[in-house]
C-alpha cells in the first residue's frame, strides 16, 4: 500500500500560477531541480490533471542534441519509469505519450483510494485542481511545498480556499536562490 503526497511550487502568497495562468516564475534553479530528482526516487505513481500532464510530457523524449544536463536526463528516466494517472474528461488515449499512462475521465476519491492502495510506493498528486478533493477529504499524508520568494498577487491557489489543515513541519531546507522547501504532515 502506498501513501498519498501533494507537491506544489508556490509563490510567497500561496499561488501555483498567477492570474494569467503563468508559472514561469516558479522554474527551479539547478540546485532545486537536483533536489526534485532525488525525491522522485520514492515516487511510484504520479496523479496529474490534463494541464499538468501536457506540460510534463516534455520529459517523455530526450532531445536529439546534448542540451539536457545529467540531472535532466536522470529526472526524465525516473519520470518515464513511474506510473502516470491522468484525470481528464477531454483527453483521449491518442493524446497520451505511452502505454504507461492511465486515463481516468472522472477521478473520484474512491478511485484515488484504490490507486494509493495498489501502489508500491508514494503516490504524488501534482497540480492543485486535481489535489483539492483529496486535500479536503484528509487523504493527503505528506505536503511538500517549494516556496519561491515571489509575490504574484492572485491566480490559482496551491491549496483550496476552504481547506482547514493542522500540519506539523517534518523537514525544511533553504536553497541558494531563496526557495524554501517545507514538508508537512497532518497532526
Amino acid at each position: 500500500m502506498g501513501t498519498l503526497s501533494y507537491t506544489a511550487t508556490v509563490s510567497l502568497d500561496g499561488y501555483a500560477a498567477d492570474a494569467s495562468g503563468d508559472f514561469d516564475w516558479s522554474a527551479p534553479s539547478g540546485e532545486v531541480f537536483e533536489f526534485h530528482v532525488d525525491r522522485m526516487a520514492a515516487v511510484s505513481t504520479e496523479v496529474l490533471g490534463r494541464n499538468t500532464y501536457l506540460l510534463m510530457r516534455y520529459w517523455e523524449s530526450p532531445p536529439e542534441d546534448d542540451s539536457w544536463s545529467t540531472a535532466e536526463h536522470e529526472f526524465a528516466r525516473r519520470w518515464r519509469d513511474i506510473e502516470h494517472v491522468v484525470a481528464s474528461s477531454t483527453l483521449t488515449r491518442a493524446d497520451l505519450a505511452s502505454d504507461r499512462v492511465r486515463l481516468v475521465p472522472e477521478l473520484g476519491l474512491t478511485d484515488l483510494e484504490k490507486i494509493v492502495a495498489d501502489a508500491a510506493g508514494e503516490v504524488e498528486i501534482f497540480g492543485p485542481t486535481t489535489a483539492s478533493a483529496a486535500i479536503r477529504a484528509g487523504m493527503v499524508r505528506d505536503f511538500r511545498f517549494f516556496v519561491v520568494p515571489r509575490v504574484v498577487g492572485g491566480g490559482l491557489r496551491a491549496l483550496p480556499d476552504d481547506a482547514r489543515l493542522d500540519l506539523h513541519l517534518v523537514e525544511h531546507r533553504i536553497f541558494g536562490n531563496g526557495t524554501a522547501y517545507l514538508r508537512y504532515r497532518p497532526r
